[in-house]
């Protein structure tokens, strides 16, 4: 029996693929990988113990803070923090990006921005959630405090990205510029396995995903498309299915496996659109552009985008490539 490839394995054997192939980001990511590890034995155990529900205030976005919130936050800090790979961590949990001032990352060269529990308030009813990181090199003098303008970077910048979903299974998901692929936690023996190779979504699909309790508020395009993903079509496979979770990371990876789409637009209760530029836009468009999707905020490519602030909101349609150019035509056509 063929032994299965294991995440730390694969990140040494295909290191070379990384421009800046010092073993340095190699750390980075094996540091993702062992929070992962524990968040994953956190949101196991949430129903056993107290870290379960609200904390009783807000976080940077205005939202309910989580108890799994702080857990998955501090976690992954803790382990950023052991490292001497990155200098500073912007988290969506966080009003202000964290320097890390010590000595061991005086030398150190990349930051990292994090969503580190996506879709959390889905705890309480055992829905799959997810955590979303980014990685850049920054663009300030190394050995110099690290700035605001070492977050501030379009996605293009980005030299690595990924998500975590636990779900039925634990799945790290990630690509540094040269393919996706996936690896699934095997629980018996604690090591991530690569379970999805060179990971490629479908041209288009039979999902859209969106949350239609916004219908109302949608901009007349987005709503001529969920009409047309409605209608009865028997040469395009119509009408397609409708499938939203409410936790990005399993929408987009069951749309990244199957084929489907994403959307996000604005006219709901955020103007400027619900999801963050750099925590969950720009992380998840690097990594479906890889594997053949599109992610646009309705007009221009997402990673183009020049952030202006660390929380920064926009639209997104995110998935397959045939599937957001439909929504594309449908928003174009009905332009306000």
């Amino acid at each position: 029996m063929v032994q299965p490839t294991t995440l730390g394995e694969f990140i040494v054997e295909n290191q070379q693929d990384f421009p800046y192939a010092t073993g340095e980001l190699s750390h980075l990511l094996t540091s993702i990988r062992l929070a992962a590890k524990v968040v994953n034995r956190e949101i196991n155990k949430a129903g056993l113990v107290d870290i379960l529900g609200a904390i009783g205030r807000e976080n940077i976005q205005g939202e309910a803070q989580q108890k799994l919130d702080v857990i998955a936050n501090d976690t992954f800090m803790r382990a950023l923090r052991s490292m001497g790979q990155v200098c500073g961590v912007a988290s969506e949990e966080e009003e202000y990006f964290v320097s890390f001032d010590d000595d061991i990352h005086h030398e150190a060269k990349y930051v990292v921005l994090m969503d580190p529990l996506d879709g959390s308030s889905n705890i309480d009813v055992n829905v799959s959630v997810g955590t979303i990181f980014s990685i850049y090199r920054r663009i300030t003098p190394v050995g110099t405090p690290v700035t605001l303008e070492d977050f501030l970077q379009p996605g293009d910048a980005q030299v690595a990205a990924g998500y975590v979903v636990y779900g039925s299974s634990t799945m790290l998901v990630y690509t540094t510029g040269s393919g996706v692929n996936g690896f699934t936690l095997d629980p018996s023996i604690g090591v991530f396995c690569l379970s999805h190779p060179n990971m490629h979504i479908p041209e288009t699909g039979k999902i859209y995903s969106v949350n239609e309790g916004n219908y109302v508020h949608f901009p007349e395009g987005v709503k001529q498309y969920i009409k047309y993903c409605q209608e009865y079509d028997e040469a395009s496979g119509r009408p397609y299915t409708s499938r939203y979770i409410g936790s990005l990371v399993s929408d987009f990876h069951r749309n990244l496996i199957k084929g489907g789409v994403y959307l996000y637009p604005t006219g709901t209760m955020a103007p400027k659109g619900k999801l963050r530029l750099l925590y969950e836009c720009n992380p998840l468009a690097f990594i479906v552009e890889q594997a053949g999707g599109t992610a646009t905020d309705g007009k221009r490519r997402i990673m183009e985008l020049q952030p202006s602030e660390l929380h920064e909101r926009v639209p997104c349609f995110i998935g397959s490539p045939k599937m957001v150019d439909t929504a594309h035509a449908f928003l174009r056509k009905y332009e306000e």
